[in-house]
């Protein structure tokens, strides 16, 4: 509006110098004059004009704007002091001083994105049982932010930051944690064949490489998933990954890694699991790599059977004599056919030499550990409830049916059941679940569960420690069998 008013005035002076020089000027000459002039007048109102004024001037008359001046965007004035500093790429050879700490690529380049997922669940049991260690509790079990970056073409990055129970400083509990859950580094050659370094997620099964709360349809996840297969189960390593297609019709994936050994800090493994063993994330402190990865075949669209391995040496506590070795396998499937679905994995382990038996004393741990799970679903959306409220109940929207049966046995030798300074007691598991959860959209789930948990040939554990993730001692002789409701929501953001 500013602009088109200065030039009116720029036009009616001009009328006035016109006719005094009309008879020796071209017409040619009398356009060339007036838009002489016309610039000269833009460039002296311009400077003096505030930027804030030349925002709002320009966002004026536009639908949908308000008057305010646009943000600044990405930084990009901090390499611009000087003419030619533009072409200096930003890195140590930046200049400058307060402001270097914003000599961040990123900043003038966005190229990473965030998002995550979150979890809130009430169980109300008749006792304590394996993934919940209080009876009758709300908890917060899972804050777990997400950062992937396309860096270029070829080279992806991406990482899950997981904060459990509140975190490693929560109060009152003491079972909270915060941890890198991945932090991998991709370098794409091509579908065939890729490179992957970092922290990485064991492809051990399907279910530690699928996790997330949103994702599963019942609240608490598999036995053999968190005492077998230590989900969430991670270590450092590199190697490599990529999809075949044998067929039209049919695709195979691989992943193939070098990790760091595991190390069972409380000396041998006991019939709690692997759990104690994982994570050697910082250094390899058996300095012996294993070898990890998983293969899986799809012959057709909703079909997949998958067979995966873990092998390597694992350190016991320092002091201790000797080392073992550790081998896990684990077999898993999905079928899917129009609403129904059958999911599960099996796995077995296999640890030599478990034996602490230098300084710490610990006495024998299990040889063999065996588990597996098998889980039906059935989706569903009456159409009535779309017709009733259609603004909660949409063509997004489902509920899901869902029953699971799973077994787990952590002593498959009998090793630990009546040999003298043995660590606990060996521990057959059985749990039926039966849930039904709600889906507004697919990435938000309300799940309504109950469980039925059963704890064979258990005496006590003599190591004074119960199977929940940092949960408290318990009493010889009071299983971990606790039977009730769970309830959650989990929404990724």
């Amino acid at each position: 509006m500013k602009v088109w008013s200065i030039l009116g005035v720029l036009v009616l002076a001009s009328l006035q110098v016109i006719p005094a020089l009309a008879e020796n000027m071209t017409q040619e000459d009398i356009k060339k004059l007036v838009d002489e002039a016309v610039n000269k007048k833009m460039q002296e109102h311009e400077r003096r004009e505030s930027p804030m004024e030349r925002a709002v001037e320009k966002q004026e008359g536009q639908p949908g704007t308000t008057p305010y001046p646009t943000p600044a965007g990405p930084i990009t004035d901090i390499r611009v002091e000087r003419k030619g500093e533009e072409n200096i790429p930003l890195g140590f050879g930046s200049t400058g001083s307060g402001k270097l700490i914003y000599a961040k690529p990123f900043l003038s380049a966005p190229k990473a994105m965030v998002g995550g997922y979150a979890d809130v669940m009430y169980n109300n049991l008749s006792r304590q049982n394996l993934d919940n260690p209080s009876r009758n509790s709300f908890g917060q079990q899972r804050m777990v932010p997400f950062i992937f970056a396309d860096i270029t073409d070829h080279v992806k990055f991406a990482t899950e930051i997981e904060m459990e129970r509140g975190g490693s400083n929560a109060p009152q509990t003491g079972d909270g944690s915060m941890q890198i859950e991945f932090a991998q580094i991709d370098y794409l050659v091509k579908e065939a064949i890729n490179i992957r370094a970092g922290i990485l997620l064991m492809p051990v099964g399907k279910f530690n490489l699928l996790h997330d709360s949103p994702l599963n349809d019942l609240v608490d996840r598999p036995m053999v998933s968190r005492i077998v297969i230590p989900s969430t189960w991670y270590e450092s390593g590199a190697g490599f990954y990529g999809t075949l297609y044998p067929s039209s019709q049919s695709k195979l994936d691989y992943e193939i890694y070098a990790v760091n050994g595991m190390s069972s800090q409380a000396g041998a493994i006991t019939d709690r699991g692997v759990r104690d063993a994982r994570g050697s994330v910082s250094r390899d402190r058996d300095d012996n790599k294993a070898v990890v990865g998983r293969v899986a075949f799809s012959p057709r669209l909703g079909i997949e059977v998958a067979g995966s391995g873990y092998h390597g040496a694992y350190k016991q506590a320092a002091g201790d004599v000797g080392a073992g070795r550790i081998s896990l396998f684990a077999l898993d499937w999905t079928l899917q056919r129009g609403p129904f679905e059958v999911i599960g994995e099996s796995a077995w382990a296999r640890i030599s030499n478990n034996n602490a038996t230098g300084a710490t004393g610990n006495g024998i741990g299990p040889a063999g550990m065996q588990g597996y799970y098998i889980q039906g679903n059935y989706h569903f959306m009456p159409d009535f409830l779309k017709k009733w409220a259609p603004s909660h109940f949409s063509n997004a929207s489902t509920f899901t049916a869902v029953v699971r049966w799973e077994r787990v046995d952590t002593d498959t030798d009998n090793r630990t059941r009546n040999a003298p300074n043995t660590i606990g007691n060996r521990r057959e598991l059985e749990r039926l679940t039966l849930g039904l959860n709600f889906r507004p959209i697919e990435d938000v789930v309300f799940k309504f569960d109950w469980q039925f948990n059963t704890q064979q040939n258990a005496q006590g554990l003599t190591s004074g420690q119960d199977y929940a993730s940092g949960g408290n001692a318990t009493t010889a002789g009071n299983p971990m069998n606790g039977n009730g409701l769970l309830i959650q929501g989990a929404t990724y953001f």
